[in-house]
């Protein structure tokens, strides 16, 4: 039981670094994302915060077993590198006992990804797509930014205002830049500049929006060419466009997992079989890592590292591969992900016992040649 507690304790050790290090890195990228997006004006700073914590489960589902993994890899790893488990071999501990050691954890980590994986995670997308169904409905007016240049359209378009009002319905020294293009839309026909002295929001009955300018002009030109057109204007009016948020999730995603369980279209079975393969998976990676976390004391705990990383990213690689071929329905969904999980469970026992059926197949060939002497 000691010895059962203190390989727990390194293994849940080392996951929980690993694993917190990986979630930081994925935060911080995407993160990085979303607020670029909300500099652009496509999303409202406010709810960016929102938006990662939602994520956070569906992070964390891929996180874990990739955790597991490398915590199993790298605590066993340090004991064999510190000859602790020379000792525990000396005592009875084989690999297969440390196997069954390790399922304790690996329960613990299938237990709360399969939580994440069938509950929250769909939750969390659900969420997501709400907000940001919300922000596809608000026009560049309700993000703007006082004193600010911001770029909407894929840059296209560029809108700046000196002042704005606590409700944004009125504003004061405009700008706004546009490039035009032909009707087909592949030819740049020049820039109209659109400025004024202020302006306020208009809604009309179909529920568009216009900005309505108020005593300025409107150039329009080439930039560097003499030929360009001005006109004065008193009120003119400017269609507000809608940001065009990229969607990051599909519906089936956000689906909750007991309608999928009533479905039978191929799309919907790979999104119940992938929910299912998270927790799944961590028990298979758990036969893989205990074989593959053996070293030599002489060549550092790192040697088995990278292509034990390399079977794990084949690993998810082939299940996503076949996620793909069950969506279109090109594998019959009894057969599904199923396969890959055994191929690699295969895999992963044979690294299991491959000690023993060398040590076997070496004692049967000494006996065979000493009959044979």
């Amino acid at each position: 039981m000691i010895v059962f507690r203190y390989l727990s304790r390194e293994v849940l050790l080392t996951l929980s670094a690993v694993s917190a290090v990986l979630l930081v890195i994925i935060m911080s990228g995407r993160f990085i994302r979303y607020l670029a997006q909300a500099a652009q004006g496509l999303l409202e700073p406010s709810v960016l915060l929102m938006i990662m914590a939602y994520r956070i489960p569906g992070f964390l589902q891929l996180i874990l077993p990739l955790g597991l993994f490398l915590g199993i890899l790298l605590a066993y790893g340090r004991l064999y590198l510190d000859s602790e488990m020379t000792v525990l071999s000396a005592t009875g501990m084989s690999q297969q006992r440390l196997f069954v050691y390790s399922l304790a954890p690996a329960t613990l980590v299938a237990l709360l990804a399969g939580w994440l994986s069938l509950g929250l995670a769909p939750q969390g997308v659900e969420q997501v797509a709400r907000i940001l169904n919300q922000q596809s409905a608000i026009t560049e007016l309700d993000t703007l930014v006082p004193g600010r240049f911001q770029a909407m359209k894929n840059g296209s378009r560029v809108t700046y205002t000196e002042e704005l009002s606590e409700d944004r319905g009125k504003l004061a020294g405009v700008f706004i830049s546009e490039k035009r293009f032909s009707t087909d839309g592949d030819k740049e026909r020049g820039i109209s500049v659109l400025v004024a002295q202020g302006g306020r929001q208009e809604i009309q009955a179909d529920g568009s929006r216009y900005l309505i300018l108020e005593n300025g002009y409107r150039y329009d030109g080439n930039p560097g060419q003499a030929d360009y057109r001005a006109i004065q204007y008193d009120t003119y009016g400017v269609l507000l466009p809608k940001p065009e948020v990229e969607a990051e999730v599909t519906d089936r995603e956000a689906m909750p997992t007991r309608q999928l369980l009533g479905s039978d279209k191929g799309r919907m079975q790979s999104e119940l079989q992938w929910r299912l393969s998270i927790p799944l998976l961590v028990f298979v990676i758990t036969l893989l890592a205990v074989p593959l976390s053996r070293v030599n004391p002489r060549q550092g705990r790192f040697l088995k590292l990278l292509p034990a990383i390399l079977l794990y990213m084949a690993y998810l690689a082939l299940l996503i591969a076949a996620r793909g071929a069950l969506d279109k329905e090109k594998i019959p969904a009894a057969l599904g992900l199923w396969w890959v999980h055994g191929v690699f469970a295969v895999i992963g026992l044979v690294l299991l016992y491959w000690e023993t059926l060398r040590l076997k197949w070496a004692a049967r060939h000494a006996v065979q040649g000493v009959a044979r002497g």
